[in-house]
C-alpha cells in the first residue's frame, strides 16, 4: 500500500513530463509531424531552425513549402509552386474559431477536431516552376486549418482543411516587368478541391526595367474555378485599368491554356485628346487638342505578339487638334469628331504587334499588317521597329483618300472653305529626343477657298480704304494641292506646294496664277520663331512667269521685304487684264518690283519692267478724239497708229498710303508717220494704285492721259 500513492504521484506527474519532453523535443519532432499532416495532399513543407515553443508560438528560420497540383487536362504541363519563407512564427490563431465552424458547417467536414495555424514571417517568396513568375511579400499572414479525423488507425489522423492568404502590397515580378501594390485574398478548400473561387484582384503600378509604365490601377476579379464549357480557358472578369491617367475596362479577359493565347476587347470611355502621347502639352501652354475620344479595341495576345483586329476609335462632338499663335491665339484648328452619318474617326483597325526581347528583356517591338479606316479613307503602314534603348525607327504611313479638307478652319484675319479628300505617304522617325518627318507628301484633287479679312478702321468706309490703297482683304482660290512636308527633330519645318491654280479675287479686280509652286520655312530661326520664309516661288502669270527668291514674313510685326520677278509676260494680256480697249500690242515684259509690305499697306520701291525684245503698239483713236485734238496731241496719235518700238523701259514707285508714279519710256517709229523717222516718248503717270496688278499696267495711265487731254480740247 506504501507503493500506491507513489504511482498515483508517478501517473500524475506522467502527463507533465510527457509535455515537458515533447516541449523539449518538439524542434527534432517538428518536421516529421508536418510530414506526417500533409500525407496525401498536394503540398509538402520543409521546415528548419525551429526553436523551442513559447507563447508566442513556434519561431523558425526558413520555411519551404511545395503545393503540386494535378497536371492540366488542357496544357498538359504540371505547374509547381514553390513557397519560401524567412524568419517566421508559427501560432494557434484563436481568432479564426468561429470562421473554422462556419466553414465545418458549410463543407460539411465533421473531424474530431480542427486547430488553426497562423503563418507569420518577414517576406515570402513565391516561384512557379517552370519559371514564369516570382511573387514577392514583405509581410505575410497564412492561416491554414487542420482537421482531425478518425481512421482505421488507433490513432487520429490530421489534414488540412484550408489555407487563407490576405495578399496585400506584394509584388510580380517577369524578367524585366514588375507589377506593383498586388492585392488579393487567396481561400483554398480542400472540400473544393483546392480551387480559389472568384476574389477582387488589384495592382497599383507597373514598370518595365524600373521605369513606370502608364499603365496602373488595374482591378480585376478572378477565380481558378473553369467554366465546363470552356474547360481550358481561365478568366478574369469586370476587368479596369487606367492608361495614360484616363479609364480604360474589359468586361472578360479570357486566356486559352491549350492555344496560349489571351483575348480581351478593350473600351475606352471619354478619354481627354489632350492626354493623350503626342497631344499632351507642358503646363501654362496652350492645349494642342481638346475634346474625348471613345474606343473598342478587341485583342489577342499569343506568345509575343498582340493582335488587334476590327477596332474603332471615335471622336465626341467639340474634338479638335488646334494651333496657335506666338500670342496664343488659335490660327488653324482641324475637327475630328464624327457628323452625322458620316465616316468614323478610324475603325476597322488591324495590326500585329510583336514584343521583341533579348537575355529575357524586353529590346522592342515590330508593328506589322497595319491598316485602318479612316474619314472615309483607308490608312496603312509599312513595318515599324521601335528599339527603347536608342537608334531611329521610321514609321511610314499611307493616307488614301480621307476626306479632310473640309474638317480645317482658319482662325483670326483668315477664312477658309476646304474640300476635297487627300492622299500620300509620311514616313516619321522617332528617336529619344523627339520625332521628325522625312518628305511626307499630301496630295488632293480638291481645294478651296482661304479668305483674308483685315478689320476695317472705325470711321473708314471700304471705298476710303480701296482708294487709300490699304484693302489687303482677298479671297485666294486654291486646287490641286500637292504638298512635300519635312520637319526636324527640334520642330524646324519645311513645306514645298504645287498647286494647279491660285486665283486672287479683291473688290477691285483678279489675279491668276497656274501652278504655283514654292517652299515655306517654319521654326527656322531660333532667335525669331515668327518668322516664316518663302523661297523659289514661281507661277505662270498671264501666259508668262512670275517669281520670288525669297521672302521672310515675320507673322508677329506682320511685315516682310522681297522682290517680285517677272518674264515673259505679253504687254497684250497686261492690256486685257485692265479692260483696255483702244491699245493693242506684242512683244513680252520683263522686270523686278521691289515690295515692301507691313501690316495693312504695301509699297513699291523703285521697281521696273522692260521690253524682252521689239514690238508693236497700235493705239485706235476715235475720229471724234483726232477732231478735238490739237496738233501736238493728233501727232501723237498718228505716231502711235502703228508704233513699232525697238525700247520700252518703265519703272514704278508706290508710297505706304498708295500713291505711286509710274514712267515709261517708248522708242521706236511709225512707217507711216513722217517718212518713219526715229520717236521718242516719255509717259508719266500719278496716280492711286487699286492694287499690285494695276501697278503693273501701263494701259490705264496712257489710255488716261490721251482721254483727258482730248476732252478738254473739245471743251475749249
Amino acid at each position: 500500500m506504501k507503493r500506491l500513492p507513489r504511482i498515483i504521484a508517478a501517473l500524475l506527474l506522467l502527463p507533465v513530463v510527457l509535455s515537458g519532453v515533447a516541449w523539449l523535443g518538439f524542434p527534432w519532432y517538428a518536421q516529421s509531424l508536418l510530414d506526417r499532416s500533409l500525407h496525401g495532399t498536394p503540398f509538402s513543407i520543409k521546415i528548419s531552425g525551429v526553436a523551442l515553443p513559447d507563447l508566442s508560438g513556434v519561431k523558425f528560420r526558413s520555411l519551404e513549402a511545395v503545393f503540386t497540383p494535378p497536371p492540366d487536362p488542357c496544357s498538359g504541363k504540371p505547374a509547381i509552386y514553390r513557397i519560401t519563407l524567412h524568419g517566421g512564427t508559427i501560432a494557434l490563431d484563436l481568432n479564426h474559431l468561429k470562421e473554422n465552424r462556419d466553414l465545418r458547417n458549410a463543407t460539411g467536414i465533421r473531424p474530431i477536431n480542427t486547430a488553426a495555424l497562423a503563418v507569420t514571417s518577414d517576406s515570402l517568396l513565391l516561384r512557379t516552376m517552370p519559371d514564369q513568375f516570382t511573387f514577392i511579400d514583405r509581410n505575410p499572414r497564412i492561416t491554414i486549418l487542420f482537421g482531425g479525423f478518425r481512421g482505421t488507425q488507433p490513432t487520429p489522423s490530421f489534414r488540412p482543411l484550408s489555407v487563407t492568404y490576405p495578399i496585400q502590397d506584394a509584388q510580380v515580378r517577369r524578367d524585366s516587368f514588375l507589377l506593383s501594390g498586388v492585392n488579393y485574398s487567396i481561400k483554398l478548400l480542400d472540400a473544393e478541391q483546392w480551387q480559389q473561387p472568384r476574389e477582387l484582384l488589384t495592382v497599383r503600378d507597373l514598370y518595365s526595367e524600373g521605369k513606370p509604365l502608364p499603365l496602373n490601377r488595374f482591378r480585376a476579379f478572378f477565380t481558378t474555378k473553369r467554366d465546363p464549357f470552356k474547360p481550358c480557358v481561365m478568366t478574369l472578369d469586370d476587368c479596369s485599368l487606367e492608361l495614360f491617367t484616363w479609364k480604360a475596362s474589359a468586361p472578360r479577359i479570357e486566356y486559352d491554356m491549350k492555344n496560349n493565347t489571351t483575348g480581351f476587347i478593350l473600351n475606352l470611355a471619354e478619354i481627354p485628346l489632350a492626354d493623350l502621347p503626342g497631344f499632351k502639352t507642358e503646363r501654362g501652354t496652350m492645349p494642342f487638342a481638346a475634346g474625348n475620344v471613345n474606343g473598342l479595341i478587341p485583342v489577342v495576345f499569343s506568345d509575343s505578339t498582340i493582335m488587334v483586329r476590327d477596332a474603332r476609335v471615335f471622336a465626341e462632338k467639340g474634338a479638335t487638334i488646334t494651333w496657335y499663335t506666338r500670342e496664343r491665339k488659335p490660327w488653324l484648328s482641324a475637327d475630328i469628331a464624327e457628323k452625322n452619318h458620316g465616316p468614323a474617326l478610324l475603325k476597322n483597325i488591324n495590326a500585329a504587334i510583336t514584343l521583341k526581347r533579348l537575355n529575357n528583356r524586353f529590346s522592342g517591338l515590330v508593328m506589322s499588317n497595319m491598316s485602318a479606316s479612316m474619314l472615309g479613307g483607308t490608312i496603312t503602314s509599312a513595318p515599324f521597329s521601335f528599339n527603347p534603348s536608342g537608334g531611329r525607327s521610321l514609321l511610314t504611313l499611307k493616307l488614301n483618300n480621307i476626306d479632310a479638307l473640309d474638317r480645317v478652319t482658319l482662325h483670326g484675319d483668315f477664312r477658309c472653305s476646304l474640300k476635297g479628300r487627300i492622299s500620300g505617304t509620311v514616313p516619321i522617325g522617332f528617336e529619344k529626343n523627339g520625332f521628325s518627318i522625312s518628305n511626307a507628301r499630301i496630295q488632293s484633287p480638291g481645294g478651296g477657298t482661304v479668305s483674308m479679312i483685315i478689320p476695317q478702321p472705325k470711321g473708314q468706309s471700304l471705298k476710303e480704304r480701296i482708294f487709300a490703297g490699304q484693302d489687303m482683304s482677298a479671297d485666294y482660290q486654291f486646287s490641286e494641292p500637292d504638298i512635300l512636308f519635312s520637319r526636324t527633330f527640334d520642330a524646324r519645318t519645311e513645306i514645298g506646294f504645287t498647286l494647279k491654280k491660285l486665283q486672287r479675287k479683291t473688290p477691285t479686280g483678279e489675279l491668276l496664277l497656274l501652278s504655283p509652286a514654292g517652299k515655306l520655312s517654319l521654326l527656322h530661326n531660333r532667335q525669331n520663331p515668327d518668322l516664316v520664309s518663302l523661297s523659289d516661288f514661281s507661277a505662270a502669270f498671264l501666259d508668262g512667269k512670275v517669281s520670288v527668291r525669297k521672302a521672310d514674313y515675320d507673322m508677329a510685326k506682320k511685315e516682310t521685304e522681297t522682290t517680285l520677278n517677272l518674264n515673259g509676260i505679253p504687254l497684250q494680256k497686261l492690256l486685257e487684264q485692265q479692260g483696255a480697249k483702244k491699245i493693242y500690242a506684242t512683244g513680252s515684259m520683263m522686270g523686278s518690283i521691289p515690295v515692301r509690305i507691313k501690316r495693312n499697306s504695301f509699297e513699291i520701291m523703285n521697281g521696273g519692267m522692260n521690253a524682252e525684245q521689239s514690238g508693236q503698239i497700235i493705239y485706235a483713236s476715235t475720229p471724234e478724239e483726232r477732231a478735238a485734238a490739237n496738233q501736238g496731241l493728233r501727232t501723237t496719235y498718228e505716231a502711235l497708229s502703228n508704233f513699232l518700238y525697238v525700247q520700252l523701259h518703265s519703272s514704278i514707285s508706290m508710297a505706304p498710303d498708295g500713291k505711286s508714279i509710274i514712267t515709261i519710256r517708248l522708242r521706236g517709229n511709225n512707217p507711216d508717220f513722217q517718212g518713219g523717222r526715229l520717236v521718242e516718248m516719255n509717259i508719266n503717270v500719278e496716280q492711286n494704285l487699286l492694287d499690285l496688278l494695276r501697278s503693273l499696267s501701263i494701259s490705264s495711265g496712257i489710255e488716261q492721259i490721251i482721254s483727258e487731254k482730248a476732252v478738254l480740247k473739245k471743251k475749249k
